[in-house]
C-alpha cells in the first residue's frame, strides 16, 4: 500500500501487456476470402480492414465489408463502391466514445444510402444496385442492405441467423403495397393476350426489387432506404457469408455453411461459389465474401461450430437487448441464445429511420441535413417530420432537419409527388 504523499509508478511494459489482454478480449481476429464466377461483370465487393478512426487520446478500428450486385449496367455498383463509406461516415458526429459511435451506425447508414443514391441520380444515369453493407467494430456487426443479396451469420454454436432482408417483389407482400401506395405498379411481364409470366416486377421500368441504389428510370419510389440489422456476438464468434443472389438462388444457408464447412475463409468462399454454379450453370454473376470472426488467442482460421443445431434454427435465436424479452426465454433457448440483437429496422419512411433516439446534442447537428450533411442557415432546414404546408412553422426541437433538395426526395419516396418523367428499363 501506498501512505499519503508516495506515488505509485507502473512500467510502460505492464502497461502494454494490460492494453494488449484487454485487446484480446475487445478486438477479434478477423480473416476473409472472397470468390466471383462472372457472367455480366456487374458484382464487385468493397473489403477494408483495419480502418481507423480517432478516440479521444486513442484509436480505434473497424472492418468494412460490401458487396454491390448492379444491373442495367455497372455504373451505380461503381459509384456506390466508391462513395458509400464515405457518405456513412460523413453522417456521423465527431468526436463520439465507442459506444455512441456504434449506436449511430444506423441512422448513420440509412442516411448514407439516401444520399448516394440521390448523387447518383443527380448524374442521370440509369442502372441499379442491390448493396449489402457490413462494418465490425468490436464484437459488433452492423449490417445494412437494399435489394437481394443477402447476409447470413453462422455462430460458433451452430445457429444460422440473417442479418439482411429480401426486397425481391416477389416475396415481400409489405414492400409490394408499399409501391402501389406510392403510385406504382406491381405486375407480372405481360406478354400479350393476358399471358403473364415471369416474377412480379415494378412498372413503369420492370424492376423485380424494391429497393436499390440508382434506378432513377423506374420511379424514386423504389427507394434506397436499407434495412438495418444490428448484433453482438458472443466471444467464441461466428463465421459471415454475403453472396449476391447468383448463390442464394440455387444455395440455402444451411447448405452454403455444409458445404464450406472447415474451409478457411478463401476456400470456402471458392467452394460455395462452385456449388452455386455446380447445378444450373453460370447464369448471373455469382460473388461470395466468408468473414471468419473468432478471438485472437484462438489459433486455427478455420472456425468450428460447437455443436450443429437442426435444420429451421433461423433468426428466431437472437436474444434481445430488453431485460424483458430474454426474462420469457425458455431455458434451452437461453443455451442456445449467443446472439445479441441490439437494433432492427426496415421501414421506408425517412422520418421513422432518421428519428433522435439518442440525445440530440450527440447524435446530429442542428443546422446541417441529416441526409446529404450540407450546412443549412437556420429557418431554412425541413424538420423530418413536417408536411409540406408546415415548412414556416418550425421548432428547434423538431429536428433533424433536411435541406430543401433532400426534403424534395423523401417526398418522392413517400409517393407525394411526381418523380418525372419515367422510361422503360430492363430488369434486374
Amino acid at each position: 500500500m501506498c501512505t499519503r504523499g508516495e506515488h505509485h509508478t507502473v512500467s510502460l511494459s505492464v502497461l502494454l501487456k494490460r492494453e494488449l489482454a484487454i485487446e484480446k478480449i475487445e478486438r477479434p481476429e478477423i480473416v476473409h476470402g472472397q470468390a466471383c464466377q462472372s457472367k455480366k461483370g456487374e458484382d464487385f465487393t468493397l473489403i477494408k480492414t483495419e480502418c481507423e478512426r480517432v478516440v479521444g487520446d486513442g484509436v480505434s478500428t473497424y472492418s468494412v465489408f460490401g458487396l454491390f450486385d448492379g444491373h442495367n449496367g455497372s455504373a451505380a455498383a461503381i459509384y456506390a463502391k466508391e462513395n458509400l463509406l464515405n457518405n456513412v461516415l460523413a453522417a456521423i458526429p465527431p468526436d463520439l466514445n465507442r459506444d455512441e459511435w456504434i449506436a449511430a451506425l444506423p441512422r448513420a447508414l440509412v442516411a448514407g444510402f439516401v444520399k448516394t443514391d440521390k448523387d447518383f441520380q443527380e448524374k442521370a444515369r440509369t442502372s441499379g444496385t442491390t448493396v449489402t453493407f457490413m462494418i465490425i467494430e468490436g464484437w459488433v456487426i452492423t449490417v445494412a442492405s437494399v435489394g437481394d443479396s443477402r447476409c447470413t451469420l453462422e455462430s460458433a454454436e451452430g445457429a444460422i441467423y440473417y442479418l439482411s432482408a429480401d426486397h425481391r417483389l416477389e416475396c415481400n407482400e409489405e414492400e409490394r403495397e408499399r409501391i402501389i401506395a406510392s403510385g406504382g405498379e406491381v405486375g407480372r411481364l405481360n406478354t400479350g393476350g393476358g399471358a403473364e409470366i415471369g416474377p412480379l416486377r415494378c412498372w413503369p421500368g420492370g424492376l423485380c426489387l424494391s429497393r436499390s441504389i440508382g434506378d432513377m428510370d423506374v420511379g424514386e419510389f423504389i427507394v434506397p432506404v436499407p434495412y438495418v440489422k444490428q448484433v453482438k456476438l458472443s466471444s467464441t464468434g461466428g463465421r459471415v457469408i454475403i453472396s449476391s443472389d447468383g448463390v442464394w438462388d440455387e444455395l440455402s444457408a444451411e447448405t452454403a455453411y455444409d458445404c464450406s464447412r472447415g474451409m478457411p475463409a478463401e476456400t470456402a468462399a471458392a467452394q460455395i461459389v462452385k456449388e452455386a454454379v455446380h447445378s444450373k450453370g453460370l447464369r448471373d454473376d455469382t460473388t461470395c465474401i466468408v468473414i471468419d470472426i473468432y478471438p485472437r488467442e484462438k489459433s486455427s482460421t478455420v472456425l468450428q461450430p460447437l455443436k450443429k443445431q437442426g435444420k429451421g434454427m433461423f433468426k428466431s435465436m437472437f436474444r434481445k437487448r430488453s431485460s424483458e424479452s430474454s426474462s420469457h426465454l425458455g431455458k434451452e433457448n437461453n443455451e442456445l441464445d449467443v446472439v445479441e440483437e441490439l437494433f432492427e429496422e426496415g421501414s421506408a419512411m425517412l422520418s421513422e429511420r432518421l428519428d433522435a433516439k439518442y440525445p440530440i446534442c450527440n447524435m446530429f447537428k442542428l443546422f446541417v441535413c441529416a441526409v446529404c450533411q450540407v450546412e443549412i442557415q437556420p429557418r431554412e432546414g425541413i424538420s423530418i417530420y413536417a408536411d409540406s404546408s408546415n415548412r414556416g412553422k418550425l421548432r428547434a426541437w423538431d429536428g433533424p432537419f433536411l435541406c430543401l433538395s433532400c426534403q424534395e426526395k423523401k417526398e418522392a419516396m413517400e409517393g407525394k409527388r411526381p418523380s418525372g418523367d419515367r422510361h422503360s428499363s430492363g430488369s434486374d
